[in-house]
């Protein structure tokens, strides 16, 4: 790669950088090995969850840009899976790796919690994304996005409680209009 397409790739990736997504994951995915390793009382415990800071929040803030990037795509059908599973899958698969690479390899347990999250997580943040919350570059803080935090949270835990109605309600008005 020539110095100067190096230094415009490098410009474009920090220019997805999503500095909210980054403080946010790297805490709260060390929270979660933590979590998972409490029972094992490994020796090895802060060097995985070191590592989890360290590389979440360098990459974390990436991946959140590329995710905002995707949410411009026209088609949602193309980028909602992007965001809620393309990028949160080659996240896992590095993060996978720098903790062997490391040697700080967290116990499987540990590992199926995290990927357990990141689904959950990534759902989340394609909720949340598409409301507006947890942007970079778009003017609202983290305080602003942290008040519409519990909103928000609400409305993803019920959002399959109302899929379900509407689509029940939807059910038996087909079945009302076939037994007419």
């Amino acid at each position: 790669m020539q110095p100067a397409s190096r230094s415009a790739f490098f410009a474009q990736a920090l220019s997805c950088w999503n500095w909210k997504c980054a403080l946010l994951s790297a805490g709260v995915r060390s929270i979660v090995y933590l979590a998972a390793m409490a029972r094992t009382h490994s020796h090895g415990m802060l060097a995985v969850v070191m590592v989890e800071i360290m590389y979440v929040t360098m990459t974390a803030g990436i991946y959140a840009g590329l995710q905002q990037k995707a949410l411009g795509i026209r088609s949602r059908l193309l980028g909602n899976p992007t965001v809620a599973v393309a990028v949160p899958g080659l996240a896992q698969f590095f993060d996978w790796l720098a903790h062997r690479a490391t040697g700080a390899t967290a116990p499987t347990k540990s590992f199926l919690a995290v990927c357990i999250f990141t689904i959950f997580s990534a759902l989340f943040h394609l909720y949340v994304m598409r409301r507006g919350v947890f942007l970079s570059g778009r003017g609202l803080s983290l305080s602003d996005d942290f008040r519409r935090v519990p909103r928000l949270i609400a409305g993803f835990v019920l959002a399959p409680v109302a899929v379900y109605s509407a689509l029940s309600v939807r059910l038996m008005r087909i079945i009302e209009s076939e037994a007419a």
